[in-house]
């Protein structure tokens, strides 16, 4: 703290005042150090894409869900992570609207099971607080009332003013207890491919 020392010689204030400005120094470096060791993500609905990949004999349907919201903080030291991104799950949609409405009647049930929610709780590997990292992000999917661990692999980069996340993972529908959608004509995959991408700014807002 050269400055403050500085200060103290010039102003020759009173060891009391020069000690109050070296504890307001020190207190100060403390907390930008703990606001950058603490990554927080703010999905918004605008910035996050949600697309879904479902393979059959023919072609593969693909469509989207809508983000709702999403907030997720994660302590750098100890890849602690708490928070949620939850889907809207009556916006799923694949461009035909009889597929479409069988999949919230009879495969979601969205009417009754209005999100689909993931919620972290560690990560594996370390998040670089500048530039790009892969890591792997454990915690809760809940999907069709039900809580399911699941583990997905995240590349994330960081800047000083914004971040981007994007993921790609699977999941085992019908292992989970989902009815699967094939008909006698239709033979859809039993595990549905995700890819989602999202963006947003101050990744190391002061912890709330």
């Amino acid at each position: 703290m050269p400055g403050i020392l500085s200060f103290c010689r010039w102003r020759r204030p009173t060891r009391a005042r020069c000690a109050l400005l070296a504890i307001a120094a020190m207190w100060l470096c403390v907390s930008l150090n703990a606001t950058a060791q603490q990554l927080r993500l703010e999905f918004s609905p605008a910035n996050t894409t949600v697309n879904f990949a479902l393979g059959d004999l023919l072609h593969t349907v693909r469509g989207s869900f809508r983000l709702k919201h999403g907030d997720v903080e994660c302590k750098l030291p100890t890849a602690a992570v708490t928070g949620a991104l939850v889907i809207d799950a009556s916006s799923g949609q694949s461009g035909n609207r009889i597929r479409d409405r069988k999949m919230h009647r009879e495969i979601l049930e969205s009417a009754r099971y209005s999100e689909i929610t993931f919620r972290p709780d560690r990560i594996e590997g370390d998040i670089a607080p500048s530039g790009a990292s892969t890591i792997k992000v454990h915690g809760l999917f809940t999907l069709h009332g039900a809580d399911h661990e699941l583990t997905m692999p995240v590349r994330v980069q960081v800047f000083p003013d914004h971040w981007i996340a994007e993921t790609h993972f699977t999941i085992p529908y019908v292992r989970w207890g989902i009815k699967n959608p094939s008909a006698f004509l239709l033979r859809v995959s039993e595990s549905v491919e995700i890819t989602a991408h999202a963006a947003g700014t101050t990744p190391f807002a002061a912890p709330r």
